[in-house]
């Protein structure tokens, strides 16, 4: 089905499914531990032995000699594999570094090499005997230190200029000139990374947890050197994921390449304590922002630079692009530079770019409205725009998966589909009582706690991407929908039975979905929070051939036929859709596939966070008193499963705000709270209440479903929030995440 136009009046609008707060039709597998998570698939395969990883104790530099005699000989040992055994490998597409390295290490904990044993116990045993002799090279691992040799990255659009910048902030009569730090980030979802491997002649069979299941089965194939036609992918269920399962990590290579080596299956579990530096992270960032102002409260200038760290060959943490779309302003200027450095690998987490972007662009709004003696809601109003101000040329943002630039031009400034931005900030102040925020910080005292409340804006970008799926009807009227779409703990079952409940007229207890696997149709798969909408319209096409041939089956005009309550009718004549089925099964399959709607008109998803802190005047200690968010995001398709989307990515925000932060140790180069004992995250008595509003809205740009994402939105902003709520409550600004007490100790007015 091609998307090229806005969506008119179809089936979903009916909304007696889509869009009702339907429970996860998976809630029952999970809440009664029968889902079947990566490391639970005991039962798919017989014979199972166990893998343990074994991670480059160097950051950079090579492998002189390794020593697996003694390892060999150790009780249950089966196989080892090290890059001098593995064959050729290559590197995947989504790959910055090998997954099994040597004799060359790219960064601290890449796997060196695979211990293979009858059971978890002795391959970790044997693991602790192998002898590794390293050749340590000097490494670059501070990112202040690398600032200055950072590089605009060829393959994005890493700068962007509109106007003449310089001087417009030159002569601004009110400006503000102020750096921000975010730190270094684990995904540290639930779920670690595991995979079990099995071997049937030449074809290689993985049960794994993976958020984008093509993309792990090409960059399989492209590893391991054998044709994708030969690689089965299987991830129905993930406990979470953030980003860090995006793409193929060292479990999956090396259970195969250990599977290959002993003969039999192989289950590697990558050890938690070698997640955050083996895998992937949140780059920390350095941002410099610049605003200039009218006295009056309208900008003139802004620029927006931002300076992250990766392995060569790494994309930089974009953390300076949403300043290209949400505030108006004639004079413009961004920066994305990326230094190379030798930590491991720095890739997508959750709202990659905008989260720790706008942690520093909106304290920098907050403190130029300070500046100009403005509410900081009104002076973001006042700076709306319904164009984009900023439209660089940029990699073809209808797809996701596509490195090709684009070949036609851009228009500069596309109206948004749909902005309700000001409504969410209004809507916003309003319930939460924002004209009680006292203007002048430290004011407000509850004993010994100091009281204020922040605010701040929420952008993120929705992208559109190619989606298809399978439908299935059989004579029984049950109704079966197949698609490599993954589940992370967002609600994919839910609401594709939702689509598909809403476009077949059957109940939703009739309705069968099965994910995550490769040889069902590719999906857009679950990340960039492009998931929900695209995949849903992706079964939606699906539905639609479906509907054909079901009508056709039973002798009915296709464009005439209505389904609902389990039934085909048209006029007088109505029959049960397993009886209008016949004696075999019927198919639908398709894909939805954008033209350049999203090139027309620019789709972006908006909201608003309001926080309300109290800090200990002795002890500084920060405790989040309440919290809301107001969201813009077309169709909410299941608003119980999108208010969990939000109020996680909210949590999130506040962990990036007060605790998350991987401390580096730059002398050897590696993450030295590498575990989920030393790297804080936020708990349930750190957040006691959230509030979540969804705005009424569609957009028809978007899709069929006039849907859009919603899992990122929730998380743009929430730091910043609770930074501004801390300098209402205190009167002291700090600039640098997280806000720990030490940062705000020294700083507190002596009065408190």
């Amino acid at each position: 089905m091609k998307f090229n136009e806005p969506a008119t009046t179809n089936p979903i609008d009916q909304l007696k499914v889509v869009g009702q707060p339907i429970d996860r039709i998976d809630g029952p597998l999970k809440t009664t531990g029968t889902a079947p998570y990566a490391m639970d698939r005991h039962d798919v395969v017989p014979n199972q032995a166990h893998g343990y990883v074994i991670g480059s104790a160097i950051p950079t530099g090579r492998i002189v000699s390794m020593d697996l005699a003694a390892a060999k000989a150790a009780p249950g040992v089966i196989a080892i594999v090290t890059a001098q055994n593995a064959g050729k490998l290559a590197k995947g597409n989504f790959n910055t570094a090998l997954l099994l390295a040597g004799p060359r290490i790219e960064h601290y904990h890449q796997a060196v090499a695979l211990v293979v044993a009858e059971t978890f116990e002795q391959a970790r045993d044997a693991a602790s005997l192998v002898r590794i002799k390293y050749e340590r090279e000097k490494g670059s691992f501070d990112l202040h230190a690398m600032k200055n040799k950072a590089v605009a990255p060829k393959k994005e659009a890493a700068e962007t200029k509109v106007g003449n910048f310089t001087g417009a902030f030159a002569s601004s009569p009110v400006k503000l000139d102020a750096e921000y730090h975010t730190a270094h980030e684990s995904h540290s979802m639930m779920e670690p990374h595991a995979s079990v491997a099995a071997w049937d002649g030449d074809r290689l069979t993985v049960w794994t947890s993976n958020q984008m299941i093509a993309w792990a089965r090409g960059d399989l194939a492209k590893t391991l050197g054998i044709p994708k036609d030969k690689v089965r992918v299987l991830s129905p269920y993930i406990g979470g994921g953030f980003g860090s399962k995006l793409f193929l990590r060292a479990d999956v290579v090396l259970a195969a390449l250990g599977a290959r080596a002993a003969r039999r299956p192989v289950r590697v579990p990558l050890q938690r304590a070698l997640i955050p530096n083996n895998t992937t992270h949140r780059s920390a960032t350095m941002q410099r922002i610049r605003i200039g102002a009218t006295r009056e409260g309208k900008i003139t200038a802004i620029g927006h630079e931002s300076w992250s760290g990766n392995l060569k060959e790494g994309s930089p943490e974009n953390a300076a692009t949403q300043t290209r779309s949400l505030y108006a302003g004639e004079h413009r200027m961004t920066s994305n530079r990326v230094a190379e450095m030798d930590l491991p690998e720095a890739n997508a987490m959750r709202a990659p770019g905008e989260a720790p972007g706008m942690a520093a662009l909106e304290i920098a709004m907050d403190e130029m409205a300070e500046k100009l003696g403005m509410d900081p809601v009104q002076f973001r109003i006042l700076n709306d725009t319904q164009v984009v101000p900023d439209n660089p040329e940029k990699p073809d943002s209808a797809d996701p998966q596509s490195k090709k630039p684009e070949k036609e031009k851009h228009n500069p400034h596309p109206p948004f589909s749909k902005r309700q931005f000001v409504q969410c900030l209004q809507t916003g102040a309003q319930r939460f009582g924002w004209e009680r925020r006292p203007a002048k910080p430290g004011t407000v005292r509850e004993g010994r706690w100091l009281v204020g409340m922040g605010m701040a804006s929420a952008f993120r970008d929705n992208l559109l991407t190619k989606s298809a799926a399978r439908v299935r009807l059989d004579r029984r009227g049950i109704l079966t929908v197949e698609t490599d779409m993954t589940d992370i703990g967002t609600g994919s079952y839910t609401i594709l039975a939702q689509t598909a409940s809403e476009m077949m007229g059957v109940p939703l207890e009739k309705v069968r979905v099965r994910l995550g696997d490769s040889s069902f149709p590719v999906s857009c798969g679950s990340g960039g929070q492009w998931g929900g909408n695209n995949s849903a319209a992706g079964v939606y096409a699906a539905c639609m051939k479906l509907r054909e041939a079901v009508a056709r089956q039973a002798g009915f005009e296709p464009e005439r036929a209505i389904f609902a309550d389990g039934l085909i009718r048209a006029g007088e004549r109505s029959l049960p859709l397993g009886q209008a089925v016949g004696e075999r099964e019927l198919v639908g399959e398709d894909l939805i596939e954008y033209g350049d709607i999203n090139k027309r008109f620019q789709q972006s998803t908006f909201g608003a966070h309001f926080v309300e802190v109290g800090v200990d005047a002795v002890t500084c200690e920060v405790r989040i008193r309440r919290m809301l968010a107001v969201c813009a995001a077309g169709r909410i398709l299941n608003p119980k499963t999108a208010r969990s989307q939000v109020i996680g990515a909210m949590t999130m925000g506040a962990g990036a705000a007060l605790m998350e932060e991987l401390a580096v140790d730059k002398r050897l180069g590696y993450f030295v709270n590498h575990d989920l004992a030393t790297y804080e995250v936020p708990v349930h008595a750190d957040i006691p209440h959230q509030e979540v509003i969804f705005l009424d809205e569609v957009d028809p740009m978007s899709s069929p479903m006039k849907a859009k994402g919603i899992a990122e939105l929730g998380i743009c902003g929430v730091a910043a929030a609770i930074a501004n709520a801390v300098y209402n409550a205190t009167g002291v600004r700090v600039r640098e995440y997280p806000i720990t007490l030490d940062k705000l100790i020294t700083k507190m007015p002596l009065s408190v």
